[in-house]
């Protein structure tokens, strides 16, 4: 096909690729509030700018066939997905944070639709998801996200061989960030449940004419809520240095996709 001979083309798709993998999965550019045209559109626009920096990164021109391609697009839907997931993870941690504390809170059943996701999650989950979200743009982490894939540019020129089993491998193992953080950022509100819990234990014991069960589900709300609303400071502390955090989980997670000889 004509269109696989001319080298500036093929950098174009392979470039291409890399930006739909990443819009796939990034918080905000993933979004389905953003409507499709003007995240195809900015795909286009990105994919035009950052065409120079592809093309110097190249040490010499990209080789091979149409039957190599659909390797190499598959190599760089993987590279854009990775730089996504690195932000999509404090997102989620967040939103699985709002979830443990709705269960400890009792409004596990109080599910509204997530406009970001198209899917129902509590509202509490829901909540901490767009604060973090908030936090993130209020930081500069959209601009930090395209800072980071145009640096994945010079060291992962688009069309060049990767080590993808040590590379997916550090990818997955990305995900266990999301269950330490969202452990972390629903910590507080647990342990102040738990403790409510065992106060309304010993009032039932020492004051047996006391309707626990009655005076339960209003009190764990309202500890859950306060509780939370003194939490929330300590999550925007760490969403303020987000962008280090960001860039050293992505560090580690891009650095086995580099071939065997190609690393320090």
């Amino acid at each position: 096909m004509e269109i696989f001979r001319s080298e500036t083309a093929q950098i174009m798709i392979l470039l291409s690729t890399r930006l739909t993998g990443l819009f796939l999965i990034a918080p905000l550019f993933s979004s389905r509030a953003v409507p499709m045209k003007v995240r195809a559109a900015l795909l286009l626009l990105l994919t035009f700018l950052l065409l120079p920096t592809a093309a110097t990164s190249l040490e010499s021109p990209v080789t091979g066939t149409a039957v190599g391609l659909p390797v190499k697009l598959v190599s760089e839907a993987i590279l854009g997905i990775t730089l996504g997931l690195g932000a999509a993870v404090f997102i989620a941690a967040a939103e699985s944070a709002g979830d443990a504390m709705a269960v400890q809170m009792g409004l596990s059943g109080a599910n509204v639709l997530d406009p970001s996701s198209g899917t129902q999650m509590p509202v509490i989950g829901q909540f901490l998801g767009l604060f973090a979200l908030a936090l993130l743009l209020g930081v500069g982490g959209h601009l930090v996200i395209l800072e980071a894939l145009a640096a994945s540019l010079k060291a992962f020129p688009p069309g060049q061989p990767l080590s993808l089993e040590p590379g997916l491998l550090a990818s997955v193992k990305m995900l266990g960030a999301q269950f330490v953080l969202g452990l972390r950022f629903a910590a507080p509100v647990v342990a102040a449940m738990m403790i409510g819990n065992a106060a309304l234990g010993v009032m039932a014991k020492t004051v047996p004419q006391l309707n626990v069960l009655m005076m339960a589900f209003p009190l764990h709300i309202g500890i859950g809520l306060v509780a939370l609303g003194l939490t929330l400071p300590f999550i925007a502390t760490f969403f303020g240095d987000w962008p280090t955090h960001y860039t050293d989980l992505v560090d580690g997670a891009l650095e086995p996709f580099l071939p065997v000889g190609g690393r320090p």
